[in-house]
This record gives structure tokens, sequence and C-alpha cells, in this order.
């Protein structure tokens, strides 16, 4: 009987690793922030088309609204109910837009907030984006209905009820992360509750969930919410697919909890890996871009069918969550674009690029004091619109790293060459570096303060190539760099360390 019930939750881990992506798409990106409408409309005439496999949406429950800071970004972090109008839109909104981008082949992950409500200090008052009343002073939010029962405060042993010390994995799973209230999951009813919210959007159409705080939660009690989830909608999925669960657990070594502890359960986020990749590509404690010839599993991350990876995330583009100074972003735009097109060329793991806004920085000590700012917002606090130009850049502060020509070149690159294996790998022992994809794709860098200039064999077939950095094939014309591969599968490669983008990749798609 033992035996049964290992195979059946080892069997059902596994599905919960599959994305359930259509026709051959291979990575999600996060619009942060993004308002419902704005995504559907995104799906449509650009994500779709273009070959992305999912979106990971922005928490979509009824959140706290906070006047100090006024209206920060990590108020949809903090829940009030499990009704689904937030700041990015209604829930009609909602489900218009996970039926429009499922229909251009575009799964929609949520981001599900199931270790807390909001904090402690979040007071009385219907001041939440759906207008409803709470009283987080008596942990009363009757339109879950959860009520003091329902949270950990008696099972946290610590006199502030504050997690004080990650060492102790009691704390940091019974205790409150930052003052937010802490459901006890333990509860069968809690986790109805939450399981109940979570079919909800299952029904709706969504592929999955990139699910919140696993750390601050114990593995038992997520495999029996993740047990509840119905499986996706047959409109949309194949008959029987569960759905796609990766975990927040920030781990990045030497903390009393481990990744290890949630991947037979889904996906977990491997946060080493953007952190490592910034102090490669910054050129950090002597670090080289030779040095990632093993790069994956190799470096000390977890198995690849494990990792969801990624160059930044929402919290540590701020400074939060982790990987510290090293992380690079789209404020660091000529490296940013090379670890990004490394991520998504290279193999391991399952890729999600960032796409961002812009907030007025202030740094004290190091520190940024506008790391809380919210969303570009109208003086009412609305999330303003995504406005999107002819040269296919956004307006009013969103960034839109994922319609860089750069980085959406290199999504398709990842589809191209998906299944394929990391092959032709050449180095010159410091921070010039190539490899293959199979015949399907190859990519050199040129990170040096030099200029690259050699003859490689690239593993392809013979003809001219459409360099995607540079530009892009357009009907049978290259507005980048051509690169001519022999009989032989050799090609030339010449890139000046002062090139805008000092990367080629070329792809069997590419080929002119």
């Amino acid at each position: 009987m033992k035996l049964l019930i290992l195979v059946a939750l080892f069997g059902f881990g596994l599905a919960q690793h599959n994305p359930n992506f259509k026709h051959g798409r291979t990575t999600i990106v996060h619009l942060f922030e993004w308002r419902w409408a704005d995504i559907a409309a995104e799906c449509e005439r650009f994500l779709g088309p273009k070959g992305f496999g999912g979106i990971q949406i922005s928490p979509p429950s009824d959140h706290i609204i906070l006047d100090s800071p006024w209206r920060p970004w990590w108020q949809r972090y903090q829940p009030i109910s499990y009704n689904l109008c937030s700041r990015s839109g209604t829930e009609d909104e909602l489900r218009d837009m996970i039926t429009r981008c499922n229909n251009v082949g575009v799964n929609i992950y949520v981001d599900a907030v199931i270790n807390h409500m909001c904090g402690a200090g979040g007071g009385e008052g219907n001041h939440s984006s759906c207008g409803t009343w709470f009283n987080a002073g008596t942990k009363d939010f009757p339109s879950v209905p959860y009520s003091a029962w329902d949270f950990n405060s008696n099972k946290c042993k610590t006199s502030s009820g504050e997690i004080e010390n990650y060492g102790d994995i009691f704390q940091v799973r019974d205790c409150r992360l930052v003052s937010l209230l802490d459901l006890a999951l333990e509860k069968d009813y809690v986790r109805g509750k939450v399981a109940e919210y979570m079919n909800k959007l299952i029904n709706m159409g969504v592929a999955g969930f990139r699910v919140d705080a696993c750390k601050h939660m114990w593995p038992g009690d997520l495999i029996s919410v993740y047990g509840r989830l119905q499986n996706l909608s047959t409109k949309w999925f194949p008959n029987g697919s569960r759905p796609f669960i990766y975990q927040e657990v920030i781990d990045l070594g030497g903390e009393a909890i481990s990744s290890n502890e949630y991947v037979s359960l889904g996906r977990v986020t491997e946060f080493k890996y953007g952190a490592k990749l910034g102090t490669v590509f910054r050129k950090w404690n002597s670090e080289k871009l030779c040095y990632t010839v093993n790069w994956g599993e190799g470096w000390g991350f977890m198995a690849n069918g494990n990792a969801v990876v990624f160059t930044d995330n929402h919290d540590n583009q701020r400074g939060h969550g982790a990987g510290g100074a090293s992380i690079l972003t789209f404020w660091d735009s000529r490296l940013y674009k090379m670890a990004v097109g490394y991520m998504l060329a290279h193999p391991y793991g399952l890729a999600r690029v960032m796409s961002s806004y812009r907030w007025e920085r202030n740094f004290v000590n190091g520190k940024d004091q506008n790391d809380w700012m919210g969303p570009p917002s109208n003086g009412d606090g609305s999330t303003k619109p995504v406005p999107v130009y002819p040269n296919q850049t956004c307006g009013d502060g969103w960034v839109c790293e994922h319609r860089w020509r750069q980085i959406t070149n290199m999504v398709i690159f990842r589809n191209v060459v998906n299944g394929q294996p990391h092959s032709n790998w050449w180095d010159n022992q410091s921070n010039q570096v190539a490899f293959g994809r199979g015949n399907r794709g190859f990519i050199i860098f040129n990170n040096d303060d030099w200029d690259l200039d050699i003859t490689l064999n690239t593993g392809m077939a013979a003809g001219t190539y459409c360099d995607i950095i540079s530009g892009q094939k357009e009907g049978n014309l290259c507005t980048g760099k051509e690169i001519h591969i022999g009989s032989d599968g050799r090609a030339h490669f010449r890139i000046s360390n002062w090139d805008e983008d000092p990367f080629i990749a070329i792809h069997a798609e590419s080929k002119l």
C-alpha cells in the first residue's frame, strides 16, 4: 500500500512539472503588474505570433490597498479574499484574457498567494481591491470566510509571532513572514478554501500556478492542496492534463530549508541561476564565461527537470528576494541582453523572461529607497495601460524587455532548437565562448575587452544565415550580419568588443 501511495504521489508530481506548452513553445514571460486587458491584446498581437509559451500574471485575487507607501507593488501579495478583482482588472476581464491567450496558444500561469493573508497591521475597513470588508487585527476575513481559528497564531513559538531565525524550520513555516498573517494550512478547511480558489482559476482555463512563498509552507500541506486540484480544462488542454506547479523557494545554499524538499511536488525556482549568471557576465569574483562549459547541474543547481530559471525576477531586480547586487536587469541592458541570450540558448531548465516597468530609483547607502514603487499609475492609483509604438517599444514607463529584438528572437531560437543537445563548445579560456544546439542552432559571445575573430565548427548545414541579434530575417533579406557556413559546417565569426550587442546567434529557421 505504501508503495502504491508513493507511486501515485511520484507520478502526480511528475505531471505537475510539465508546463503544458502548446505547439513546441518553450518560454514563459512574466508580465509583472500588467492589466488583464493589456495582456489579452499582447497575446494576440505579439506573444502568440512570436511563439511565447505562457505568461506569469500578477496575483489576481482581492488584495489590500495601501496609502503608505502609496500603492506599492507588494500590496498584491497581501490577499483579503479569493474574489477575482485586483489592480489588474475584474473577474470578467481576467476570464476574457485567459480565453483570448489560450486561443492563440499562450498559457496563463497564476501567481498564487496561499501562505498568508494581509499584514497584521492591515487595519479594519473595506480598503481592498474588491471593496471587501475585513479586520486584520481580529483576523476576520468574512469574504472567504477565515476567522482567527484559521491562522497559525498559537503554533508559532516566537514572542513576536514573526520569523526571527531562518535556521529554525518551525519558525520559517509556522510564524509570520514580515508580519503577514500566516494561514494554518494544516487545517482541512483552509486547504479546501485554497483549493477552491485555485480550481476556480483552472475552470477558467489557466495552465498552472507559480506558488508564492513555498519555503514558508510545509511540503505535506502543499501535497494535500495540490492533490485537490482538478485536471486542466479539456477545452484547451489534452484530457488528463495536470496543472503545472512551480514553487518559489529561495535557496542559495546554507539555509535550514532546501529546495530539495519541494522538487517532488512540482518545479522550483532556481535562484542560484541568476545570481551566478550575473556574477559571470559582470566578471566578478574572477569568474569567466569559459567556466560555464558545465553550466547547470555542474554548477550545483537542482536537476534540469525540476528547475525554473530566470536572469532576474520582480523581487531581485529591486534588491528583494535573493541574488544581491550581481543580478542583471534592464537597467544594465547590454549585459542583460547577453545573459538572457545565454539562458535562452542553453538547454538547462525551464526559462522565464522578465517584463518590467521603470521606477524612479533613489539609492541611499546602496539601498534603493523607492524599491516599493508600484506600476505606472494614474493619479487615482489605477494602473496605466501599456502603450505600444510602431517601433515595437512600449511607453509610459513599461519596459517590455520581452519585445526587445534580441530577447524576442532568442525566445524563437529556443523553440527552434528545443530537444537538441548542447554541442560544439568552444572557448578562449576567458570570456569568449560558443556552443551549438545539435544541428539546429549556434551562438557565440564576446564578453572580453578585445575583439573576437575565429573560424569554428557550428554543426549546422551549409548555407547563409541571418544573425538574429544584430537584425533578423525578413522575407529573404537579413537586416543584420550574415554568417556563411561552409560544406564542412565551419563559419567565420568576427565580434568587436565595441559592438552594440557582442554576441551572434543563428538557427535553422534564420537560414536565407
